[in-house]
């Protein structure tokens, strides 16, 4: 609930009755600026830092600011957020069969890449993706990536400034539209070569590969069938077993 200062100042107790009695959060602004908040009372930390979470959320959430101001946000902030077309998206914490999946599929890309110039990494991991004819580009934390060009790309803060040659999302119910189509688009048309996305939803991983900032290809592997790299020759997935490790949970 938003509130103004002049109305919180003249109407204080009811503004207080709905924190209290109805746990409801109120923002307060002056000349339509935000410039307090008004919480209910909580000795639980737990419940302190949902709290805290949710306002985040709320302020941040789906807003639209330049590459600059997100930045400064981000700098700020202790919460993991994606900058995609010039909007905020505030990220929530995986579940277990993500987290199960991302460890099951990092070990199975460590192996193929050791010894080999290319290395995997893991999120939260942040690049700056660069679209062709677009000036602010997108900040992302995909699950999974893959980097060949790390000799050359790596800042005086140590930081990544290259462009994946792989990237790799795992669908939440949350992110599905965003992993299939915006991401998928912000990761065509910054150069990476290929994309997977997996679904463990649906039992099945796709593999987009990409030539001249557009699809060349696209592979959906189901159970029974192995998701193979076309960037990455002998690259393989087994879909069956990687999707039955999650019965063990």
């Amino acid at each position: 609930m938003i509130a103004t200062a002049s109305d919180m100042k003249n109407n204080f107790g009811q503004y207080l009755k709905k924190v209290t009695e109805a746990d409801e959060e109120i923002i307060i602004t002056k000349n339509n600026i935000r410039v307090a908040r008004l919480v209910p009372y909580v000795s639980d930390i737990e419940k302190y830092y949902t709290v805290k979470e949710s306002a985040v959320k709320y302020d941040y959430h789906m807003k639209t600011v330049s590459y600059e101001e997100f930045m400064e946000i981000y700098e700020k902030s202790n919460t993991r957020m994606e900058f995609l077309n010039g909007e905020i998206i505030v990220m929530g914490s995986p579940d277990i069969d993500h987290q199960a999946l991302l460890g099951s599929l990092y070990t199975l890309f460590s192996e193929y890449f050791k010894s080999k110039k290319c290395r995997p990494f893991m999120a939260p991991f942040d690049v700056h993706f660069r679209k062709k004819d677009i000036r602010d580009p997108d900040v992302l934390q995909p699950d999974l990536i893959v980097l060949c060009d790390l000799e050359d790309n790596i800042n005086e803060k140590r930081r990544y400034t290259g462009t994946p040659s792989l990237t790799l999302e795992i669908l939440s119910s949350n992110t599905g539209s965003i992993d299939m189509v915006y991401k998928l688009n912000t990761y065509m048309m910054s150069g990476v070569s290929e994309y997977w996305i997996v679904d463990g939803k649906n039992r099945r991983i796709t593999v987009y590969t990409f030539a001249d900032l557009q699809v060349e290809k696209m592979e959906v592997y189901k159970s029974g069938e192995t998701a193979a790299s076309i960037a990455f020759e002998g690259l393989k997935v087994e879909v069956g077993r990687l999707f039955d490790e999650l019965a063990e949970f």
